[in-house]
């Protein structure tokens, strides 16, 4: 084959195939090793649009109360296809682990202490130790993206001022924004000059990854008559130039009331999407690709049974919930059909407790390191 098809013909046909046989590929010749290993093959195959799409969901199991991570592959076979992940030793040891997100193929955990960058595909995890100052009225939230244009993966570490401490004077002073880089090792502090915002911002909730940024829920904290107020707000991060950014909500948004109603943020497929949910109704924001501010309410979702929270979305664009009974506070997860109103149990024997959903992409990326390594 090699000596008939041009190498980059060649390239174009091996870039669509699944991760396990480009593994095996690699033994092929120096060419095709050097080819697969590369970066910009990895960001090629891990953007390409004909792979499918896994769903990761982990539950408490009801019988043994064991936690387990089960993926599905998000095509017309869902949820039939699904299979029970082996976790790596790394995500095994992690004490109250949180599930901070996923980018390129990639998933991020974190526990305080360690984050933990984890491959399903390939089975293949780094640890990474996150530097935990103890500051007075402070807390960390860390945020995870892989860079689209070098495909380096990033964790970012935000120290802001806690919920509870409400001073107008503290909250005025910058935020101390640190970035690790997989390809260096080290850690490093952003400075004045990457735009950070004040420590007025406090971010809260979830984070997504859309193309080169990473975004989370915010609120921004307003003095008005010597009293201080809220407005909710979107706040970024560029992993291209490590600059952040806050993008406006609107009206209705920005000014809702954060202990009435919760704000929480998806990626519906390419676009960045907006969950409201007030008084048991849910009501689904999109924001318009390539225009930014611009929010379109998408549609809303009322059920009589039980109080509901967005988990994310399938491939397809139907959102994946979690409803919980009244009485025993079970957890149900299911699938919501907007054009039929429905939702469709995904026949998960597990509890609400723990329930997760995160969706990945087959990535190559940690394929050349050694599982369980850390930098």
């Amino acid at each position: 084959m090699s000596d008939q098809i041009p190498i980059h013909i060649q390239e174009e046909i091996i870039k669509r195939l699944s991760v396990k046989p480009l593994l095996q590929f690699r033994s092929v010749s120096k060419a095709w090793k050097s080819l697969i290993d590369s970066s910009e093959f990895i960001a090629a195959h891990s953007s390409h649009h004909t792979h499918p799409q896994h769903l990761l969901v982990r539950y408490q199991d009801r019988v043994n109360s064991k936690k387990q991570y089960v993926s599905f592959l998000d095509d017309e076979t869902f949820p039939k296809h699904r299979f029970v992940l082996t976790l790596p030793f790394s995500v095994q040891i992690l004490i109250l682990p949180r599930h901070v997100g996923s980018s390129h193929g990639l998933l991020c955990l974190y526990d305080g202490y360690l984050a933990v960058l984890w491959n399903p595909s390939i089975r293949k995890s780094i640890a990474v130790p996150v530097p935990n100052e103890k500051y007075v009225h402070h807390e960390t939230v860390v945020g995870f993206g892989v860079c689209p244009v070098t495909i380096d993966p990033k964790i970012i570490k935000i120290t802001q001022f806690s919920s509870w401490y409400w001073n107008e004077t503290e909250i005025n002073h910058p935020l101390k924004v640190e970035v690790y880089m997989m390809s260096s090792g080290k850690w490093k502090s952003l400075s004045l000059s990457s735009n950070l915002p004040s420590k007025s911002f406090r971010v809260r909730g979830s984070q997504v990854v859309i193309d080169r940024f990473i975004y989370w829920c915010a609120l921004r904290y307003v003095s008005i008559n010597g009293m201080l107020c809220t407005r909710n707000v979107i706040m970024s991060f560029n992993m291209s130039n490590e600059n952040m950014g806050v993008v406006d909500l609107p009206e209705c948004l920005a000014s809702a009331y954060p202990y009435n109603t919760s704000l929480s943020i998806y990626k519906l497929r390419e676009s960045l999407a907006l969950h409201e949910y007030s008084n048991g109704v849910c009501v689904v924001w999109v924001m318009e690709s390539g225009v930014v501010n611009n929010f379109t309410r998408l549609y809303t979702i009322r059920a009589s049974h039980g109080p509901k929270m967005m988990l994310g979305f399938r491939e397809s664009g139907k959102p994946i919930m979690e409803v919980k009974d009244h009485l025993i506070a079970r957890g149900t997860l299911v699938v919501y059909d907007p054009n039929l109103e429905k939702f469709n149990d995904l026949e998960i024997c597990g509890t609400g407790d723990f329930l997760f959903v995160n969706s990945y992409m087959e990535t190559l990326l940690l394929h050349d390191r050694s599982d369980c390594s850390s930098n």
